[in-house]
């Protein structure tokens, strides 16, 4: 019996440093892919409307009319996929069809409704 239970103790011992070994190697592991996706976050990961553009002379426009429907094709008739609130800034291309401005795919606002920032090349 006491054999068997110095046995039994080796082994917890032996395998408590591996467990935990591994369950901190896990969460540093967590920790570095929570890092790592926050520095892409902040680096503009994605194109919306409040991430400002990589280069400070890309196309940049701001909203003059109280609320701006952006469409998903450059047409009055189509599908509303977002709104913007007058002196909203977003990204924009260059690229101006029917009389809207795309700000990127399937995202259209009408150019008569928003104005270039100062120094921007739109």
């Amino acid at each position: 019996m006491a054999t068997k239970v110095l046995a039994r103790a080796r082994e917890v011992i032996v395998l408590a440093p591996k467990r935990t070994l591994i369950v901190v190697a896990v969460l540093v592991g967590v920790v570095i892919l929570y890092v790592l996706g926050n520095d892409k976050q902040k680096q503009g990961g994605t194109n919306n409307a409040n991430t400002p553009a990589a280069s400070s002379t890309a196309c940049r426009v701001a909203v003059i009319a109280d609320v701006l429907n952006v469409r998903q094709s450059p047409d009055v008739k189509a599908q509303v996929v977002g709104k913007f609130q007058r002196n909203a800034e977003a990204d924009a291309e260059k690229v101006v069809q029917n009389g809207f401005r795309k700000l990127s795919e399937n995202r259209w606002v009408s150019n008569d409704y928003v104005k270039p920032l100062q120094g921007r090349d739109c």
